[in-house]
């Protein structure tokens, strides 16, 4: 049986993970769940890989949320505070991550693509909240009200009827939308801008966006500002003004 995730390393410093259970719709299975904590501390830990794109394999499914059956025979009630591997929270990331959304992100599904930084979808891909459907529940959800409306919000969790991927993107839960052969193609593009810019800087304006929607407005600038001075004060912040004025690349280095 092939690894239930995939793991693969560009030299650009792009880090590709794949959900690889096809057949099953890369449902999060115990297995599943398993090789995705291990590929996220793969990537952090690895100093070569400065972004990652989550995706999974096939044409139906990005994920399909989780397993169902497993439920039913383990009798499971409240889920373990670690039992998925969501990046930035059961998982600690410091790196930015870019949600690849190939077909269907039901369930657990949207909440993988709901918790990576960026979002691009297939334009054939569908999401949906459906826990309500199965009596279930979506807890992991409220961070959703950061990002779409919240009567839009209401609809989806209460409803769990599907929504395509051009209204997601309309909403705002999507950044960029690509023709299903095109989709990897996109996320990388959108990868390599992020890489464009200065490590620290990435880091440090990351931080910014969620110190943003956890705090008021006068804490936020004052944590902003605590959270850029490693950047303000690093080799990248002279490099960046000196090649430009050069008319040439910068030479990051992170440091």
């Amino acid at each position: 049986m092939s690894d239930p995730v995939l793991m693969h390393a560009r030299a650009d410093g792009i880090a590709i993970i794949t959900l690889n259970r096809p057949g099953q719709r890369n449902a999060l299975g115990a297995e599943m769940r398993s090789a995705l904590r291990h590929a996220w501390e793969w990537f952090e830990h690895d100093p070569a890989l400065r972004i990652a794109i989550l995706t999974g394999a096939g044409e139906k499914a990005f994920c399909a949320g989780g397993d169902l059956k497993e439920m039913v025979e383990t009798g499971m009630r409240v889920p373990p505070r670690e039992f998925y591997a969501l990046p930035y929270d059961t998982i600690e990331l410091s790196k930015p991550t870019i949600a690849a959304v190939n077909g269907v992100a039901f369930a657990g599904g949207w909440m993988l693509a709901q918790a990576c930084d960026l979002c691009v979808a297939a334009t054939t891909a569908r999401f949906a909240i459906t826990e309500v459907k199965v009596g279930r529940g979506s807890p992991w959800a409220a961070p959703l009200i950061h990002m779409i409306p919240q009567r839009i919000m209401m609809e989806i969790i209460l409803t769990g009827k599907p929504i395509t991927a051009a209204r997601a993107y309309e909403i705002g839960l999507v950044n960029r939308l690509a023709a299903p052969e095109a989709l990897m193609d996109c996320a990388i593009a959108l990868a390599q801008e992020v890489l464009e810019g200065a490590p620290l800087s990435v880091r440090a304006g990351r931080e910014t966006v969620m110190l943003a929607t956890e705090m008021g407005r006068a804490a936020a600038l004052q944590a902003a500002r605590a959270a850029h001075e490693h950047a303000y004060n690093s080799h990248d912040a002279q490099e960046g003004p000196r090649a430009f004025a050069e008319k040439r690349q910068p030479e990051w280095r992170g440091e």
